[in-house]
């Protein structure tokens, strides 16, 4: 599937002239194509779209949403290599792992259909009416859970599928009923726009409002803060570094109706070095490390105990 470098609003497909470019971290190559840059029209656009859509998604029978997350799964799957290879090409993470990370994302989206089937999320329960109670009668009283509102999901550098455009933080936003809006992380531009057709089709395929979701791409700071800070928007979910995160909660927290964040921030991964172990495997702990700081791209503290 040739790379457009447009964005998703909703159903339409946008270019615009301000471009972005997506780089191979192993080679430094700058990557074709460049990307389009979403502005304030786009925000709006996706909002109102994602608003239009918010009452029609939400009041979806729970089989239709499974069904629309499977298919979003069998999309991804039916990318193929393509999805692979470009992820690789973008985030220089090895293939065998990119394909795991795959399969996590599939699995996350059939996780959640599974959920929606078995009914228990609502977490639904009724007290019923006591007309004959003493002192007072007792009212019928029900509850259950209901859908917030949009959703936007910021895309994680680390993780260009499993926390990305169909990662989990979209996945549990849809399977609730809430459409979505991906702010796609800059490192992985391709890779989220492949991820975006597949679930562009399966929006089509199931027949689902249009709104349900969109893609917006672009580097500063003011497109992520312009879509948290939107009104129509009603929680947020962020993996990334912590003053990206914090600077996203103070904007949602400043709001006139302050909204959820559900961030995971700057987890550190502390490596303890004893002793022994130093001085009996040290060149082998020293391969091992960098194997797995290599690959994962996580961020350790080494503390070596005397």
């Amino acid at each position: 599937m040739p790379l457009s470098g447009e964005l998703f609003v909703g159903a339409q497909r946008v270019a615009k002239p301000e471009t972005v470019f997506a780089k191979n971290p192993a080679t430094g190559e700058t990557l074709q194509p460049g990307f389009s840059a979403a502005g304030t029209a786009e925000v709006d656009r996706a909002c109102a779209l994602a608003k239009e859509a918010f009452d029609v998604y939400r009041n979806i029978d729970s089989e239709t949403r499974a069904r629309f997350l499977e298919t979003i799964a069998d999309n991804i799957m039916t990318l193929g290599d393509e999805l692979l290879e470009r992820a690789n090409a973008e985030t220089g993470l090895p293939l065998a792992r990119l394909t795991g990370e795959r399969g996590r994302t599939v699995n996350q989206l059939k996780l959640f259909a599974t959920e929606l089937r078995l009914q228990g999320w609502q977490g639904i329960r009724v007290d019923p009416a006591l007309p004959d109670r003493k002192p007072l009668p007792r009212a019928d009283l029900r509850m259950r859970k209901i859908a917030i509102g949009p959703v936007v999901v910021f895309g994680a550098s680390n993780f260009p599928l499993a926390f990305s455009v169909a990662g989990g933080d979209t996945a549990s936003a849809l399977a609730a009923g809430c459409p979505v809006i991906v702010k796609g992380h800059s490192a992985h531009l391709g890779t989220s726009e492949l991820v975006a057709s597949a679930i562009a089709a399966a929006v089509k395929t199931c027949k689902l409002p249009e709104g349900v979701f969109s893609l917006l791409n672009g580097n500063s700071r003011q497109l992520g803060t312009s879509l948290v800070a939107h009104p129509v928007v009603k929680a947020v979910g962020f993996t990334g570094s912590r003053s990206g995160g914090m600077a996203l909660f103070n904007v949602a927290n400043s709001r006139p109706d302050p909204i959820p964040v559900y961030a995971e921030m700057s987890s550190i991964n502390p490596v303890i070095l004893l002793p022994n172990a130093l001085k009996n495997r040290a060149e082998k702990i020293a391969a091992d490390f960098v194997v797995s700081l290599t690959m994962v791209s996580a961020n350790f503290v080494l503390i070596q105990v005397s």
